[in-house]
């Protein structure tokens, strides 16, 4: 099995769709939980004109994470001639008349969405709720207890960022594999964080940080007969990564993070991200490049095995039946057409 044959099958282990038989429930669940929000915005008088999902899922990023719930991000919109001015009334209509009733636990209403847990399931719901007059939409801000002034409308473009990841115009030939091949990097970078980092820094080092800082930073590496090397293109991803500005110097070599959201309101993602957050996420970045470099400098299979398994955890493969590998082949790989464009790094 060769090193790429093993990033694939890393990739199968990791990645998560919502065509996923493990995400069966959560999909049926879905489902019929969009169905009595619809049903109650009806009765509530702003009936519900579009809805779509959002997240990873839309985005093709979406990774498994052990003994954590299983994630729905769903989307609904009203039209702005029928939407209340008062952009928590309907946040209130799904938490207190469909998801608490439905027996999820921990309802909330919160500042950019509705959130909740279903209790018989591993599934945790996110609603936001939009408004749109023609084709512009408008999130719904605020929470219970909000004053007059943290309640309001403002302007986002879910679609246009979903667009913006899973775009493949500037790829050039073969785009399609390297797109596929961006979705696979992705992946592996929101994988190794929830392998290396602790669950208070998880939290903080948000997804769509790390898919919208790997789109501008991919640089696709195919071979000359176009098959992929996702270890040199992640190793690529992440050195650029660290060189495009997204860590602030803080003095005392400590940094923050920084990355704008890349569609409106181009508002910082990482917002209000502290210093321990950004350092731990630059010097892990650092190790994780040294590591990436060494694996593609050794000969042996089966110690680059050993260094890819120590970055990404149980879910890459094991190392017993590496072989020593084909030097001539591995150096081709690590040099060979690194073809296309970068993304803005």
């Amino acid at each position: 099995m060769t090193i790429q044959q093993r990033f694939l099958k890393f990739h199968d282990a990791i990645k998560l769709s919502r065509e996923d038989d493990a995400y069966k429930k959560a999909r049926e669940k879905d489902d019929s939980v969009t169905s009595d929000v619809k049903k109650a915005f009806h009765d509530a008088g702003y009936p519900v004109i579009e809805d779509f999902i959002q997240g990873s899922f839309a985005m093709h990023t979406g990774v498994k994470r052990k003994g954590e719930d299983f994630d729905i991000d769903r989307a609904v919109v009203i039209d702005s001639e029928n939407a209340p001015d008062d952009s928590v009334k309907p946040k209130i209509v799904i938490c207190d008349e469909v998801l608490e009733k439905r027996g999820f636990k921990n309802a909330q209403v919160k500042t950019p969405c509705v959130t909740a847990d279903y209790a018989s399931e591993n599934l945790h719901i996110d609603y936001p709720v939009y408004r749109k007059s023609g084709g512009a939409y408008e999130l719904a801000i605020g929470k219970r207890g909000s004053g007059e002034a943290q309640r309001y409308w403002d302007r986002a473009d879910p679609k246009g960022l979903k667009n913006w990841v899973v775009d493949k115009s500037g790829y050039g030939g073969s785009a399609d594999a390297k797109v596929q091949q961006f979705y696979r990097v992705a992946r592996y970078l929101k994988s190794w964080r929830n392998e290396k980092f602790s669950s208070d820094i998880c939290r903080k080092l948000y997804s769509i940080g790390i898919t919208v800082m790997a789109k501008q930073c991919f640089y696709p590496v195919m071979d000359d007969e176009g098959r992929p090397n996702d270890l040199t293109a992640l190793k690529n991803t992440v050195s650029a990564m660290l060189t495009s500005g997204y860590f602030i110097n803080q003095g005392d070599e400590t940094y923050v993070v920084s990355v704008t959201l890349p569609v409106t309101p181009y508002r910082e993602i990482f917002h209000n991200n502290c210093k321990n957050t950004g350092s731990q996420f630059k010097n892990k970045l650092e190790s994780m490049k040294r590591k990436l470099t060494d694996a593609i400098a050794e000969e042996d299979e089966k110690k680059q095995c050993e260094i890819l398994k120590d970055l990404f955890g149980d879910d890459f493969p094991d190392c017993e039946d590496a072989k020593k590998a084909d030097i001539s082949d591995k150096r081709r790989f690590a040099t060979a057409g690194a073809v296309g464009t970068s993304q803005g790094a």
